[in-house]
């Protein structure tokens, strides 16, 4: 009689300090980690000078991704379309460093700090911020706290879907209904309310809100698989390695490879750099992200219709039909 509730209890000794240890791994080792690797950043300028700066980045292997541009104003649009995080630019009063803090201000740190180190003794490099972050929030923080909620929203729609037992088109258009609210919710929140973010309001909403369905949609379509397990193993990938590999609050090139990579296939990550290229830069290099998340609701919501499909007398047939007696018989 007291096998199964001590199995139970061993459940809890073994599984509490195992979800730990994964949850450290995920958050703390890609944050202790944090370093450059191929990060692209542009050399603008005339050689041999541009040259020299070039070789200078090099000179770390592995670190650096290096685009040449012929002057300040292609290398000004290569930021602002979000090819590179920053640049270094020849002029004829000396070298001078573009950045977008609006991209990832930990990478205007580290740029800047790079360019003060290749500065010769006793002169400073003179920064100018292309795109700058919004003035509420300057150093990225609350746009980083911003995605842990979102997944849990979407998780927690995905979750319900499941737990209310709804079914084909009333499962997708729940899905779909809460993906949209939250949107709305959310940009009111981050835009009109606090302002970290700036860019068209009904933009962000819609980013927001496909950001949410596709991480909805993929609990709930893991779920209609899986079964109730489907939760577990959809809120784990949702939240444990989507939000920690997300690169929200740094960069995915700052991440170890190939967690920066796998952040951006999973909703979160791909949510999180959508949001700040309609935020701060136009809609600029929103395919890739839209492209995964449009999959992850696409496949999502074709897992929930599949699994919804009523099983019983349509899937019996006409053979087990026959095997029941006829009611005159059994009277």
């Amino acid at each position: 009689m007291s096998a199964a509730p001590n199995r139970r209890a061993l459940a809890v000794i073994l599984l509490v300090p195992l979800i730990v240890t994964l949850s450290l791994w995920a958050f703390a080792w890609p944050a202790a980690r944090i370093a450059p690797r191929d990060l692209p950043v542009g050399v603008a300028g005339a050689a041999p000078a541009a040259d020299q700066l070039q070789r200078q980045f090099e000179q770390r292997e592995g670190a650096f991704e290096v685009h040449r541009y012929a002057d300040e104003a292609t290398a000004r649009g290569a930021i602002e379309d979000r090819t590179v995080y920053g640049a270094l630019v020849i002029t004829e009063k000396g070298p001078r460093l573009l950045t977008a803090s609006a991209a990832s201000p930990v990478v205007t740190q580290l740029l800047t700090a790079a360019a003060e180190g290749a500065a010769p003794e006793g002169t400073s490099i003179p920064v100018t911020d292309v795109v700058a972050a919004p003035e509420a929030d300057p150093r990225g923080a609350a746009l980083g706290a911003s995605l842990l909620p979102l997944a849990l929203a979407g998780v927690a729609a995905g979750a319900l879907v499941i737990v209310m037992r709804l079914r084909g088109t009333r499962a997708v258009v729940a899905l779909v209904g809460a993906g949209a609210l939250v949107g709305v919710a959310a940009t009111a929140v981050a835009h009109s309310w606090l302002g970290v973010v700036t860019g068209d309001w009904w933009t962000e909403a819609g980013a927001i809100g496909l950001t949410v369905l596709a991480i909805a949609s993929g609990v709930a379509g893991l779920a209609a698989l899986l079964g109730p397990k489907g939760i577990g193993v959809g809120a784990l990938l949702m939240v444990l390695l989507g939000n920690s590999f997300s690169g929200v609050t740094s960069a995915p090139e700052l991440l170890p490879e190939p967690v920066g990579a796998i952040g951006q296939w999973l909703p979160p990550g791909a949510g999180g750099t959508l949001l700040r290229s309609v935020a701060f830069f136009d809609g600029a290099a929103v395919g890739g992200p839209v492209l995964t998340l449009a999959v992850w609701a696409a496949v999502g919501l074709a897992a929930v219709l599949l699994g919804g499909r009523p099983r019983g007398a349509a899937e019996a047939g006409p053979a087990e039909t026959a095997d029941r007696p006829e009611p005159a018989l059994t009277r």
